[in-house]
């Protein structure tokens, strides 16, 4: 749907994307957010030089690049939080013992930012409709409020490190008008870059004022079908989602800290993907 804003990917500038996409406009530019980085950079060698430019921790600091932003586009934590607070937004982690403790339904909440390694992206609630807004993405894919909680498991079983958002977010054109009617997706939108014969005219959202989809029903027919031994006949459909090739070139899957720990994880991460894989076969 043309009011969605959706910056797909350029260069390494998923930061940017991932910012712009959530706020849906062209709030940052790379410009803007080298800024944030150049000043958290020099608050960090103003604190080190408390301790005696001389010292050896000052001069090692020195030499060191900085840990905000590299010559790629890829920008920290740090900055992605200094930039949303000019909007008087905050990051939780998802997954913290303090967020969980609250048992808040995610889709009660406004927006969540997810990051693997050095990609960032945004899941934003628009009216009353989730959307993945994956700048690596042809266009916004839909999901729906009872695949949200499966979609974001999926996420933290692949290594990825979820933040929630919390604040009043900017208003917007899509926020208006999802706001009074709701959209179906016809086809999910794939990899940019994937398939080079599919455009993104392939990928609208049609409007949907008069039928209630019964998603409920969906979910309960999706997980029986996870149960069943499903035979995946096209690998790369499965590989292509974005929340498991964020990383164009990357195929290895788990966190950045290294291997699956154990086969039970790789047996739950393997339910959850064919939780997801039946959902879609649904579709």
């Amino acid at each position: 749907m043309d009011s969605i804003f959706h910056e797909k990917q350029e260069g390494s500038l998923c930061a940017q994307h991932c910012l712009n996409n959530l706020l849906q406009g062209e709030y940052f530019t790379p410009v803007d957010l080298s800024s944030i980085a150049h000043q958290l950079d020099e608050e960090e060698r103003m604190r080190m030089a408390e301790g005696g430019m001389a010292s050896e921790e000052y001069r090692t600091f020195l030499q060191q690049p900085s840990g905000n932003m590299d010559d790629s586009g890829f920008f920290s934590i740090q900055v992605i939080s200094n930039a949303l607070s000019v909007w008087g937004l905050e990051l939780i982690l998802f997954n913290s013992r303090e967020y969980q403790s609250l048992m808040i339904n995610p889709i009660n909440e406004k927006a969540f930012i997810c990051n693997y390694k050095e990609h960032w992206f945004t899941i934003r609630k628009l009216g009353q409709q989730w959307f993945n807004l994956n700048s690596l993405l042809t266009g916004p894919e839909l999901i729906s409020d009872t695949y949200l909680a499966l979609f974001l498991a999926q996420l933290q079983q692949e290594g990825y490190s979820i933040f929630v958002i919390r604040g009043n977010l900017p208003e917007c054109e899509a926020e208006q008008i999802l706001g009074i009617m709701r959209v179906q997706q016809q086809q999910r939108p794939r990899l940019i870059g994937e398939d080079e014969a599919q455009t993104s005219a392939g990928h609208v959202l049609y409007v949907k004022t008069d039928e209630v989809v019964d998603e409920d029903e969906e979910l309960k027919r999706a997980l029986a079908l996870s149960r069943q031994d499903i035979d995946v006949e096209d690998e790369e459909a499965d590989l292509r989602r974005a929340i498991q090739l964020s990383m164009q070139g990357s195929q290895q899957a788990g966190s950045a800290g290294g291997p699956r720990e154990s086969q039970n994880e790789m047996l739950t991460a393997e339910e959850l993907r064919k939780k997801r894989q039946a959902y879609f076969d649904r579709q």
